[in-house]
């Protein structure tokens, strides 16, 4: 074949996903441009996917799952793309955030660290910029998580909103992230969280000591159909939890948890005073 360019699967994740639509393609017998004609896209496009110049889209990807027949099993290339697009974030997370925007209640509790959801764009900033700084991750990829994190929030925002209930650890609020106006503008949103009708946001106080309950962050997710899904992670990985051998245990602590932490007024004034210090 003429300037058949010879493709490597472990250069990238785009060359992997290029890769596997040129033998999934030739598996068929198609040419690029009988794909072309499928998916709708110039035969030069296919070319530029699969040899990895240009970077595969999720409307391209349903577009090739709908033409290879691919797109109703872990295998699609619409669950690939979701991968290389999220590549930064531990795993099984993208997969958590899909129920999470669908759910009716969200229960968090988190340790050092403004839940995700609550955190302001210059908070979330500084978290990802220091990551960078570290080495951890690349500034693309900060720029993608501050995206997604976005899309999270937005998702949030709908006719019937979900239940929220935040636990977080008294040290949320005392580790001084990105300097006093930083922490100022982020303690004045967590106060603008608690006064909407959907939300319930507690301190579990370091007094509280060996009746903390939950020692790692928690995201618990009821559904629709009240089913309820447990989401942890540990530092190099996520779990989403779906047996109510496991997942119940997890919601009675939480439950147990709320019990002994303050009300959310107390929470409130508690934040205030913290404002007040920063003045």
């Amino acid at each position: 074949m003429v300037n058949r360019k010879e493709l490597d699967p472990e250069a990238s994740p785009e060359a992997a996903y290029g890769a596997r639509i040129r033998s999934t393609r030739e598996a068929r017998g198609w040419k690029q441009e009988d794909l072309a004609t499928e998916t709708g896209y110039a035969s030069t496009h296919i070319s530029a996917v699969e040899t990895a110049r240009k970077v595969p889209t999720l409307r391209f990807s349903r577009s090739v799952d709908i033409a290879f027949g691919t797109g109703d099993g872990t295998d699609s290339f619409e669950r690939e793309w979701r991968q290389i697009r999220h590549g930064s974030l531990l795993e099984g997370f993208p997969h958590y955030v899909g129920y999470e925007g669908r759910a009716v209640e969200i229960r968090l509790y988190n340790i050092g660290i403004i839940p995700g959801l609550l955190q302001t764009p210059e908070y979330a900033r500084v978290l990802v910029d220091s990551a960078v700084k570290r080495g951890a991750i690349t500034p693309a990829q900060a720029d993608e998580r501050l995206a997604f994190l976005a899309e999270r929030q937005a998702a949030l925002i709908r006719p019937r909103p979900p239940m929220m209930f935040v636990t977080m650890d008294e040290s949320c609020l005392l580790r001084p992230i990105g300097g006093p106006a930083v922490m100022d503008a982020q303690l004045a949103r967590l106060i603008e969280f608690a006064e909407q009708p959907n939300t319930l946001l507690q301190v579990a106080p370091f007094e509280m000591a060996e009746r903390r309950t939950l020692d790692l962050p928690v995201n618990l997710l009821t559904m629709a159909d009240r089913s309820v899904l447990c989401y942890a992670e540990s530092q190099a990985q996520g779990h989403l939890d779906r047996e109510n051998v496991s997942v119940v245990p997890m919601l009675t602590a939480y439950h147990q948890l709320q019990a002994e932490a303050l009300s959310q007024a107390a929470s409130v004034a508690m934040i205030r005073q913290l404002r007040k210090g920063m003045s």
